[in-house]
């Protein structure tokens, strides 16, 4: 991969230590330090990932230090993360490259069309699994790893360097407990476990520092309409107008979405933003400490014998979710309805 730059690892552990908050990221309240994060996403799929990373970069909570991309084709979706991260000011944030399974773009190709790897002015590692250990292990202090994809590329860290774990609070979007995809439905095999429940089960086993997830019963509800929406619309943040432009292209390429009339009257359901938001905070939810183990038919099981994890099963506030997530990416410049 020509348009890739190599970063021997001892490089990457040094410029991750020296590495300081960046001028255009976003400020956390006076007093308050901002989480440093990694994003472990499959970008390019569902929409609700470019929707999520759009958050994360308009959290001041949140320091991003690495996005990797994980699952399928993990070359497209570097590019995907790199236009966004490059139309964000954000370039000092390095993409590490997964375990690419496949080459098949995804239904956001048409975004990232004209636009090489080799275009973007930051840091691109083709080894992303290390570029994770190294990250993690050069850090200073404990960092909170956001994963919301597929994980092939988490498994091949923690089986090269099991310590990351205890040095990484997992916050991610798996699983189905007690509802499925659609409203009050029964609990499914939700995608980023089936889709390679190998990798999940080893996630969701490994002895993180700490842990939140959010399965379908919470993040499977979250969808933006009415005034919200067109507040959206009307924003001139670039980062915003970069989803919804995603979302158009993304969205005759889904029958469903297609179907119901959106883009420009709702958005589809944004499942991934709510593990960004439960990297910072999760009082608008219910969390309950569970055993959840994974079949082999990428079911998420209650089961007292499987270790636990913090699990975020209900919202208190879904509304004020919604309402956080406006704020977030409509932004001070939002332009008035017509």
């Amino acid at each position: 991969m020509r348009a890739v730059r190599r970063v021997p690892p001892f490089v990457l552990a040094a410029l991750a230590l020296l590495a300081g908050p960046a001028a255009a990221a976003p400020q956390p309240p006076s007093g308050v330090r901002p989480i440093p994060v990694v994003l472990a996403t499959d970008i390019g799929d569902d929409i609700d990932d470019t929707w999520a990373l759009a958050l994360l970069l308009r959290s001041p909570e949140l320091d991003l230090k690495l996005v990797v991309t994980d699952y399928g084709d993990t070359v497209y979706r570097a590019r995907v993360v790199a236009r966004l991260l490059e139309l964000a000011g954000r370039t000092e944030v390095p993409i590490g490259i997964g375990v690419r399974q496949w080459e098949k773009e995804g239904p956001q190709a048409d975004w990232i069309r004209d636009y090489p790897l080799a275009r973007f002015p930051g840091r691109v590692i083709d080894d992303g699994a290390q570029a994770l250990v190294d990250t993690v292990m050069s850090s200073r202090e404990p960092m909170t790893l956001i994963a919301i994809g597929p994980p092939p590329t988490l498994r091949a860290a923690l089986e090269r360097e099991p310590r990351i774990a205890a040095r990484l609070r997992l916050v991610g979007m798996f699983g189905s407990l007690r509802q499925g995809y659609a409203d009050e439905s029964r609990p499914e095999p939700e995608w980023n476990v089936r889709a390679d429940t190998k990798a999940a089960r080893a996630l969701l086993a490994a002895p993180w520092r700490d842990s939140l997830i959010t399965p379908l019963d919470t993040c499977g509800r979250v969808t933006l309409d009415g005034e919200r929406y067109a507040r959206l619309r009307a924003s001139r943040d670039p980062v915003t107008q970069a989803v919804l432009e995603n979302y158009r292209l993304w969205c005759p390429r889904v029958d469903w979405c297609a179907r119901e009339g959106q883009p420009e009257t709702k958005s589809s359901t944004l499942f991934d933003t709510v593990a960004v938001y439960l990297a910072f905070a999760h009082d608008l939810v219910t969390v309950e400490r569970l055993g959840v183990r994974v079949a082999d038919d990428g079911m998420t099981v209650a089961d007292p014998a499987a270790a636990p994890l913090a699990w975020a099963t209900a919202w208190k506030r879904l509304d004020g979710f919604r309402d956080l997530l406006v704020e977030r990416l409509a932004g001070s410049a939002a332009a008035k309805r017509p």
